[in-house]
């Protein structure tokens, strides 16, 4: 049970204990809340009863009214109501927003995914992110005081008041434009997050970490960032900094904290240079394009073309090099490569797999890709504002009720 609920403003834990419980179960009766919760059964009733006089549990009809009736006295039946509100998750990254309105349970109502221009000033970045989160509201045909809970990822260090320091060439500033200060009064709880350690919550809540207590998520789409999770912890810092990956600037073989969707072109280009691809192979023709897309490559190369199993190889040599980093630093079982880049990326792990070891005297991690795609971050902002709802906003409406009702 949480600290939030244990007592809904009624002194009584007991209420707390019947709505954490009502969370995952479905439709129930007093004897599973009994056999789950080590309540009495005179208890537990008068808590049930004080969560539907609060409307946030909801009675259904009985076996008899469904039509199951067999013999005794039907049991009463209850579910959590349908009506509490919504959460809003936003995954505000470099050159997107995805934007989310999702019930507290487990359903999605709206998702929307939009381009930004990464020159964007910070005053323009936060009115489309509004603009955006104003029109799925709208599409989802839910009121704005019925939001719960907000959280927003952002492409950059958070503190635990969702502000980030100072960048000194801005670009902190401009990926998180005060959205702390922007989304007061969205919801009760509004909540701030790194980018990467919402992607670190969505691999332990639905990803390749379910299970695991020592793992980090890479995102490595545009830019390398970890989002680490030590003994079921996700580690923040006091800027929220834990997993920048400034650090890469610094890693000789690395040099740079640009992700996977430069570092495959930049091989790819680099190669051509060196005459190490023909000209006239796929590869060398892709060299000269102006826009080079780094699942072409790794389409090519878990195909088995030659070149880009080079390339591949290259760019897994510095992937190991950055997990070499991280398995020093953390120590974790696991390290799962996300964004939309993950999807294909096998060939960059299977030759990262081989040079792992020399990389580091601990046991080296297991190397995973994601199987969340480029909505991890969505999927970490939905989950870490549905257990605020939980823990915190569906609480305070409760006491609000009951207040009322009192």
């Amino acid at each position: 049970m949480t600290e939030a609920s244990a007592g809904l403003g009624t002194g009584r834990a007991s209420v707390g204990a019947v709505l954490d419980f009502a969370w995952t179960a479905g439709e129930f009766t007093a004897s599973e809340v009994m056999a789950s919760t080590s309540l009495t059964r005179s208890t537990a009733i008068d808590a049930i009863d004080t969560l539907v006089s609060a409307q946030v549990l909801r009675e259904l009809a009985n076996a008899r009214a469904a039509g199951s009736y067999r013999s005794g006295r039907p049991a009463r039946r209850f579910v959590l109501s349908a009506d509490l509100g919504v959460v809003i998750g936003v995954d505000a990254g470099d050159m997107h927003v995805a934007v989310t309105v999702a019930d507290p349970i487990d359903r999605v109502l709206v998702h929307h995914r939009t381009d930004l221009d990464p020159t964007q000033s910070a005053s323009a970045r936060r009115a489309t992110i509004l603009e955006r989160m104003t029109a799925a509201l709208r599409e989802a045909e839910v009121a704005p005081e019925d939001v719960l809970a907000v959280c927003a990822g952002v492409a950059a260090p958070v503190n635990r008041d969702g502000i980030s320091p100072p960048h000194p060439d801005g670009f902190w500033e401009r990926t998180n434009p005060d959205l702390a200060e922007a989304l007061h009064g969205w919801a009760p709880i509004v909540e701030v997050k790194n980018d990467a350690q919402l992607a670190a919550v969505a691999e332990g809540s639905h990803g390749a970490a379910i299970g695991c207590r020592d793992y980090v998520a890479l995102v490595s789409g545009e830019r390398f960032g970890g989002g680490v999770v030590v003994d079921g912890h996700v580690l923040h810092g006091a800027h929220g900094g834990v997993g920048e990956g400034i650090v890469f600037d610094h890693i000789i073989g690395v040099g740079s904290a640009f992700g996977l969707t430069y570092a495959l072109p930049e091989q790819v280009r680099s190669a051509a240079d060196a005459g190490e691809i023909d000209p006239e192979s796929a590869m060398g023709r892709l060299a000269r394009s102006a826009h080079i897309d780094p699942r072409t490559v790794l389409t090519a190369a878990a195909a088995g073309d030659a070149d880009a199993l080079l390339v591949s190889a290259r760019v897994g040599e510095t992937l190991a090099r950055i997990v070499g980093v991280l398995g020093s630093m953390y120590d974790p079982a696991r390290v799962i490569v996300c964004g939309a880049v993950a999807e294909s990326i096998e060939p960059v792990l299977a030759a990262a797999r081989k040079v792992l070891p020399e990389q580091l005297h601990l046991p080296a991690p297991q190397i995973l890709a994601s199987t969340l795609g480029a909505e991890v971050v969505s999927v970490g902002a939905v989950t870490t504002a549905r257990r605020a709802a939980r823990e915190r906003a569906v609480p305070m409406l409760a006491e609000r009720r009951l207040s009322a009702a009192g």
